[in-house]
């Protein structure tokens, strides 16, 4: 089993700016996915991943190109990385399409269905990863500009993108959001953030009511990680935290984004042809709301 590294392997870390980018951390996150076993779950489909330049979108766009789809990873600000995302997939003999937007505004949104759809001739997974946080430990201090940015990008984001990408969606396709188990047990130290994962989770739900039964048959669901090794992490919270980040699950340590994949290849394949409105957790076991 591969070596996953331990909040004892994060105590040297440092805090790096904001947008961090996954070439820059100490120890990387684990994206590479050396030791997938594809089965061709997802042959001819495409996939369109907001979020898609590192992280768990990173490696949901390799797993998603390993099982045979043709992805299209949407990126905002970090250009680098999400040409070393194209380039680890292309490596593997996968295709990847690189967009640039910004899922705060729609138009926006709608143009990379437009460019995803152009140049693949279809769509049938939609993946809302993209999301903003940072770290404000008191709630008296949260800026109106924060509080925008991070509701617009994680809620008016994941709704732009549903909106521009469901007249392509036929029955048997999927729609994955990312939540987070933030959105259940909360966090202090991320208030505005946990309270945009909350309504993915509502969101999730009630538009899987929607597009069900007597409907159009696309699913829709949800993943929901725990703690996990991404560049949100040194680049949004302090430093102590960053430092033992993840040591408050039972395994023991934070999960790495490799690890998040499988549960999006599940959720696009077949094989969860019965699974609806459901909230996905991958946590490691974390089970409070422990900082």
């Amino acid at each position: 089993m591969k070596r996953r590294p331990t909040p004892d392997d994060l105590k040297d870390a440092q805090k790096l700016p904001y947008p961090a980018r996954q070439s820059d951390m100490q120890p990387p996150p684990q994206t590479d996915l050396q030791n997938y076993r594809p089965a061709g779950k997802l042959e001819g489909k495409v996939a369109l991943i907001t979020g898609g330049d590192s992280g768990i979108g990173r490696a949901v766009a390799l797993a998603f190109a390993l099982e045979g789809a043709r992805v299209a990873i949407v990126y905002n600000e970090n250009g680098g990385d999400a040409q070393d995302t194209r380039q680890l997939v292309e490596d593997r003999g996968g295709a990847c399409l690189v967009v640039r937007a910004d899922v705060r505004h729609k138009a926006e949104c709608q143009a990379a269905v437009t460019q995803t759809v152009e140049a693949y001739g279809g769509l049938n997974v939609l993946i809302n990863n993209a999301a903003y946080q940072m770290a404000q430990p008191d709630i008296l201090a949260l800026t109106e500009e924060q509080l925008r940015r991070t509701t617009e990008t994680n809620l008016y984001g994941y709704i732009f993108m549903i909106q521009a990408a469901l007249p392509h969606l036929k029955a048997g396709d999927a729609i994955i959001n990312t939540g987070s188990i933030v959105g259940e047990v909360g966090n202090e130290l991320l208030v505005d953030y946990t309270a945009t994962k909350g309504g993915i989770h509502a969101l999730t739900k009630s538009l899987a009511l929607q597009l069900g039964k007597g409907k159009k048959g696309i699913r829709v669901n949800a993943v929901l990680p725990g703690p996990v090794w991404t560049p949100n992490i040194p680049g949004t919270m302090p430093l102590e935290e960053v430092q033992r980040f993840g040591y408050e699950v039972a395994l023991g340590r934070p999960g790495q984004p490799e690890e998040l994949a499988p549960a999006y290849v599940f959720l696009a394949s077949d094989d969860s042809s019965f699974v609806m409105g459901s909230l996905l957790h991958v946590t490691g076991g974390k089970l409070s709301s422990d900082s």
